[in-house]
């Protein structure tokens, strides 16, 4: 690009045009930057003229040999995969400030910076064990390339053959190949400055491989998170806290959380492995803080849940006496996260409900002893009833209907607290808010506290600002899952499926084998949250492998329409990850009502259809189709619909402007599908066999069509734009009826 790119500057240079400071290329991969007074030299050397080619494009070999041999020393590059902010700052400082700047290295970007050393210049490091890393990065970025700013460090930067090599315990370690060692210091600047020098060296212990961290079921929290927790606890418990509380992090990693603490005689920090206590020593972490192995959901509880200190005497005495005199005590953690359960998903673990506590102390608090964080709590409400809990977590402790029981049974007043983007963290899939919540715990209490909302600060995954919002702790009498009554099962067997037209093919599916009288579908419904309703809703034709829905029949027809499209209207976001539906707390006017059902029929999730000979468990079966909203006629159907349950329930229905839009387009689509006959493998595909299709095997028959290119393409473009107008109309009343809270 670069050669190119200089083509391009020579031809300007011959012309006499301006040529701006600093030349930059950039594509989906990579971008790099470079002074225009660095080209110069070589493209206006007269003595050995580069010959260019004919066009940038068409550059020649030679060229293209002697700008890369060139430019190597000049360009900065980034990845943009990893290094997009750091490109974004280095062009926008070189267009302010006239030069390029490589990035500093700070307490706020160590953990960053460390990752993308590892990733360019740790693995390409010969021999060197991966818990060494972060003593050669050290050594590493504390070194202006030839002078250490430190004596003693544990390895040291040299230099042999005019190549960087790290030492080692007396040990020499080559890199395997440079271009990344160059890469990265062309990126940032070394040495930090000498004001971050020393703390920067004390952060050893939050440099440990990600995947470690993994396996333990905790990450890394990051420092910017770290101070707003500290923020948070000034404002919540006051100025004094770290004076007047004592404070157990039963949790600590390698102790993260409490580098930011002034006053370390006040804190007890215990981990699960022995490892992490002697990295802490070996970094002099908190070393005036008592620091101790400690398996805090299994140590010291008794066969019948109670806690006995005598059984490991690995609690310190002081902090024994502490608890029995009921000093000010703040739990301070971020707990492994993990929970058990069928069909919970990746985070499962094994053993989550088999550790002593859960096993023992856990009855009375429902599904929570499936859920690593909530045994924390729990043991912590007994031990130490009145403490404070300042906790990073999932919000699902607060809002999750599967922890309703907890709710109930467990005792605190909310404080205060914040949320921030899981993309914050390192290593964590998803997108989700993380809490930092403070709470005063009353255990004892005679009278429970039940929390009914919480207001909390919002930040983004760059930790900044970015407003407030609630969450409501409601009673599952209120939640949408249990607004009608859903019809019973009878003894007709029928196909499972687990697609519109595909039969289901694996034992858990083998649930939906039952119909219900006067059924015309089925409504698959599972979860009540936001983010799972997009993945988890679906309108079938047959029945479905999962308990966690409804038959439909004439009765519910109308709530059904409502209930699925609530569930898809609003798309999820990290932020409203667990918000729940609710039942509405209002009347719903008819014409909501049916730009639900009319929004429903065109749903890309409607998924009814309409198939002969589907073959499952030795036999051949048939599915009809109730859900058609026109007649034979209006759509030039070549045979009979075998019901025409739709078209007479819409009979007398009124319906918006919005919503009779979104039936006329789509109606042109279905009298389209009928204009022409599929090919036989589109037709064996989508079980076209019968007149009766339903607007899944329309639209893919459609669209199978278009992407052939043997037939005139039909296009989806006005029913697009009437389909969103319907759902611009309806998103806003999801909040306007109460089916969610803002």
């Amino acid at each position: 690009m670069f050669t190119q790119l200089l083509h391009y500057v020579q031809q300007a240079l011959n012309q006499g045009d301006y040529i701006p400071p600093f030349l930059c290329v950039i594509d989906t991969k990579k971008g790099a930057i470079m002074k225009t007074a660095d080209a110069l030299p070589l493209i206006s050397n007269k003595k050995q003229p580069i010959k260019w080619g004919k066009s940038a494009s068409g550059y020649t070999q030679e060229a293209l040999d002697i700008v890369s041999a060139y430019i190597g020393t000049y360009i900065v590059s980034f990845k943009i995969e990893t290094h997009e902010d750091e490109f974004i700052s280095t062009i926008k400082n070189a267009i302010q400030k006239g030069d390029i700047i490589r990035t500093q290295i700070t307490p706020d970007n160590l953990k960053q910076v460390f990752d993308k050393w590892v990733v360019m210049i740790g693995r390409e490091i010969k021999g060197i064990a991966v818990e060494n890393y972060a003593l050669l990065f050290f050594a590493d970025i504390m070194s202006d390339g030839t002078v250490s700013t430190h004596e003693n460090l544990p390895a040291e930067l040299l230099h042999k053959n005019n190549a960087p090599v790290f030492s080692l315990a007396g040990k020499i370690y080559e890199l395997g190949s440079k271009e990344g060692y160059r890469q990265f210091w062309t990126i940032y600047n070394r040495p930090p400055k000498a004001e971050y020098r020393n703390y920067l060296l004390e952060r050893r212990d939050s440099l440990i491989p990600i995947d470690e961290r993994s396996f333990k079921g905790a990450y890394y929290t990051p420092l910017a998170v770290v101070d707003k927790a500290y923020d948070k606890l000034t404002e919540t418990l006051g100025n004094n806290w770290q004076r007047e509380y004592i404070v157990w992090d039963m949790c600590c990693g390698v102790g993260n959380l409490e580098v930011k603490h002034s006053n370390p005689r006040n804190i007890y920090m215990s981990t699960l492995d022995q490892a992490d206590v002697d990295v802490m020593k070996a970094t002099k972490t908190c070393v005036a803080a008592q620091r101790f192995q400690y398996d805090y959901l299994n140590d010291d509880i008794s066969e019948d849940g109670k806690i006995d200190y005598s059984l490991t005497n690995k609690i310190p005495i002081s902090l024994r006496n502490a608890i029995a005199e009921g000093k000010k005590i703040l739990v301070l953690i971020n707990p492994p996260y993990a929970e058990s359960g069928e069909g919970i998903g990746g985070g499962n673990k094994e053993g989550v409900a088999k550790t002593k506590l859960a096993l023992s102390a856990m009855q009375g608090y429902g599904k929570a002893s499936n859920e690593l964080f909530t045994q924390f709590v729990v043991r912590v409400a007994q031990e130490m009833p009145s403490a404070k809990l300042a906790m990073f977590s999932t919000l699902k402790y607060v809002n999750a209907p599967t922890l309703e029981v907890f709710r109930n049974e467990w005792n605190a007043k909310y404080l205060g607290g914040f949320v921030v983007h899981s993309k914050a963290f390192d290593g964590i899939n998803g997108n989700f808010p993380i809490g930092f919540l403070v709470w005063a715990t009353n255990q004892n209490a005679k009278k429970k506290e039940l929390v009914k909302e919480i207001e909390v600060e919002v930040l983004d995954k760059n930790v900044n600002p970015i407003g407030e919002k609630v969450f409501y702790n409601l009673p599952s009498t209120q939640l949408l899952t249990n607004w009608i009554v859903r019809p019973k099962t009878n003894k007709i067997d029928i196909v499972p499926l687990k697609n519109a037209v595909i039969p289901a093919t694996v034992t858990k599916d083998l649930r939906g084998t039952k119909w219900s009288d006067n059924a015309i579908g089925y409504l698959y419904s599972n979860s009540n949250d936001v983010s799972h309703a997009t993945m988890n809703t679906n309108l079938l034709s047959s029945g479905y492998g999962s308990a966690r829905g409804f038959f439909i029949n004439k009765e519910n027809v109308r709530e059904t329409a409502i209930i699925f499209s609530i569930r898809r209207l609003v798309k999820a976001t990290w932020l409203n990850d667990r918000d729940q539906f609710l039942q509405p707390d209002k009347p719903l006017p008819a014409v909501f009502n049916n730009d639900c059902l009319v929004w429903m029929l065109f749903n890309g999730s409607n998924l009814t259809a309409s198939a002969n000979d589907l073959e499952w468990n030795g036999k051949t079966w048939s599915i009809v189709n109730h859900f058609i909203p026109f007649t034979e006629n209006e759509v030039n159907a070549p045979d009979r619909f075998e019901s025409d349950f739709m078209v007479q329930y819409m009979a007398d229905l009124v319906f918006s402007t919005e919503a009779k839009a979104v039936l006329a387009e789509g109606k042109k689509l279905w009298q389209a599908y009928f204009a022409q006959t599929d090919v036989r493998t589109v037709r064996d595909e989508l079980k076209l066999n019968r007149a009766d299709v339903g607007w899944y095997q329309i639209r893919k028959a459609l669209e199978s069509r278009n992407s052939s290119g043997d037939y005139i393409p039909v296009s989806f473009k006005e029913f697009a734009e009437v389909y969103k107008t319907l759902s611009e109309k309806l998103q806003p009343q999801v909040y306007e009826f109460g089916f969610l809270k803002a």
